[in-house]
């Protein structure tokens, strides 16, 4: 896998997301309650305080919790919620080294179609649907991963030209309109108030995430 993204608005950081899998399974883990960019520069954050140029899901999935908590909490802090994003990223390693023997392309090297692929990665730990019909968007639009049925799979994240999501972020000015497409999102949702469709508790958590 090599290609160019500008999901992290840092050229080191990207680099890393544009030739490993790993890298991009954490930082769409990390994307939630803080800005796109931060949780896609968090993988380089991490492979670069572990030591290496890239991620290792055995090496991560082996750390010991709470050293491993604390790489997170240096400063700057990979996440908002260093300590509970070091466990969730430990148990996604754990899972990809039991599953796939560590290997994150293999999620989607030989998926038959956009249902089995979005299967794959709606079983992730910390993975949600929506997070995982993100993903499949974001790895149709950019990394040329294209089951036949990925944009169905993707539901609206995977429509060609849409500006929803961290799919669809490409440089600076596509970032400004997703920011805006979300903004615009909780607005609505706050204004549909405990009657609307997003005034259940599902849908006040999603408001949270950036």
């Amino acid at each position: 896998m090599n290609v160019t993204v500008r999901l992290a608005q840092q050229p080191e950081a990207d680099a890393l997301l544009g030739r490993s899998p790993l890298a991009v399974l954490v930082g769409m883990l990390l994307d939630q309650q803080v800005p796109m960019e931060w949780a896609f520069s968090g993988p380089y954050t991490i492979a670069h305080r572990m030591g290496g140029d890239d991620l290792d899901a055995h090496a991560i999935a082996a750390q010991d919790p709470e050293a491993f908590a604390a790489l997170l909490s240096g400063k700057p802090a990979v996440h908002r919620y260093p300590g509970s994003m070091a466990k969730r990223i430990q148990q996604l390693c754990a899972y990809l080294v039991h599953e796939y023997d560590g290997d994150a392309e293999a999620l989607w090297r030989d998926a038959g179609s956009g249902k089995e692929l979005l299967r794959r990665l709606q079983a992730l730990p910390g993975y949600g649907k929506q997070k995982a019909q993100i993903l499949t968007a974001l790895l149709g639009k950019q990394y040329g991963v294209t089951p036949d049925g990925w944009r169905e799979a993707a539901g609206a994240y995977g429509d060609d030209g849409s500006r929803r999501s961290v799919a669809d972020i490409t440089g600076p000015e596509t970032l400004a309109e997703v920011r805006a497409f979300k903004q615009e999102a909780k607005a609505a949702a706050k204004a549909a108030g405990p009657q609307g469709k997003t005034g259940t508790k599902s849908g006040q958590k999603a408001k949270k995430t950036t």
